[in-house]
């Protein structure tokens, strides 16, 4: 739901940024990588000691480049296969990442098994939620189905009480328990979109395989005829003979 109207925002206030890396010769894939790179250091370093804040800061400065190589891309007409492949896998990376660092805080010094559990779940669903919509495209059906909870929803949610809970930290009372709620949500959220995908999916399987076989039957009644007009002439030939 937020990919609709948040790309269209960022993508405007992000295109001088994304010329002026073109003036200097970088290229979109460099980008998706070192924003890559980025997001992964913010997770895996901050996340598990805790800091929570400045783990977000770093993260959020970096999970941008997701918007500025697509922009780019489309600036210099080199719109591929290779580069959304490259985007979407890379992307898959960054969220493992930012969950993985949940799992390990909450493994070790966060001391909370229940939300080490959740943020598993949420990390494993993330990448199921995404995977369905890839395999249904796959086969040739569209997955028409926007989903309550996608990659935008998750990361907003996520950082943003990943950042609001880090402020603990800084004296602010109570918020930490910002974050297992903010998990909570989305692993819910998760699993609803992923049941909407399911659902969705083998709907437009079972519509694809009814049409299928109405036009199988369509070309069989277009075909009985003809066959029973060649019998025919081929009985009146021997008749004749």
């Amino acid at each position: 739901m937020l990919n609709k109207y948040a790309r269209a925002f960022f993508t405007r206030v992000l295109t001088p940024f994304a010329a002026f890396l073109i003036r200097r010769g970088v290229s979109p894939d460099t980008v998706t990588l070192i924003g890559t790179a980025g997001v992964v250091a913010g997770a895996l370093v901050f996340y598990p000691m805790g800091e929570f804040f400045w783990g977000t800061v770093v993260i959020t400065l970096f999970v941008f480049s997701d918007l500025v190589d697509g922009n780019m891309a489309r600036q210099l007409g080199r719109s591929s296969r290779w580069g959304a492949f490259l985007d979407s896998t890379l992307d898959r990376v960054a969220d493992g990442a930012i969950f993985g660092g949940f799992i390990l805080w909450y493994a070790g010094g966060g001391d909370d098994l229940v939300l080490c559990a959740v943020s598993i779940f949420c990390l494993a669903s993330g990448q199921v939620v995404s995977y369905t919509k890839a395999r249904g495209e796959s086969i040739g059906l569209p997955v028409a189905v926007n989903g309550l909870v996608e990659r935008a929803e998750r990361l907003v949610i996520s950082l943003v009480a990943a950042g609001l809970a880090g402020l603990h930290k800084f004296g602010v009372p109570g918020i930490q328990y910002l974050l297992p709620v903010a998990l909570w949500i989305v692993a819910v959220g998760s699993l609803v979109t992923l049941i909407q995908r399911v659902v969705t999916v083998r709907r437009e399987s079972a519509e694809a395989e009814a049409a299928a076989a109405a036009e199988a039957a369509a070309e069989a009644a277009q075909d009985k005829p003809q066959n029973a007009s060649q019998r025919n002439a081929s009985q009146g030939s021997e008749a004749a003979k």
